[in-house]
């Protein structure tokens, strides 16, 4: 069973900065993709990055030059933003996917307020 674990949500004044984690229980060479979405209060969850096997990158039109996604080693993978808006609070969520199947963390909560 692969498993995902979020974590480094939390709250976050307006303007700092943020490094969400994704620990994850098989190797991320082993997926076709990673990736991170999330979900505002109200709205539907939403793409926010994903990073292929090999290395590329796709943004949301909103996240373009705004969020990075990165990864380290063969079990992490990394969201990370800087002047961050109350528009960002959300959980967010890491997935995996290989082939047509999809795992996903249980999210991390991130509350941007002053």
């Amino acid at each position: 069973q692969v498993q995902l674990v979020e974590s480094g949500g939390g709250l976050v004044q307006p303007g700092g900065s943020l490094r969400l984690s994704c620990s994850v229980s098989e190797s991320i060479f082993d997926f076709n993709a990673m990736g991170w979405y999330r979900r505002a209060p109200g709205k539907e969850r939403q793409l926010v990055a994903t990073m292929t096997v090999g290395g590329t990158t796709n943004y949301a039109d909103f996240a373009e030059g705004r969020f990075t996604i990165s990864r380290d080693g063969a079990h992490t993978m990394y969201l990370q933003r800087g002047s961050l808006e109350s528009e960002a609070t959300a959980v967010y969520y890491c997935t995996a996917r290989r082939l047509s199947k999809t795992w996903w963390g249980p999210g991390t909560q991130v509350t941007v307020s002053s």
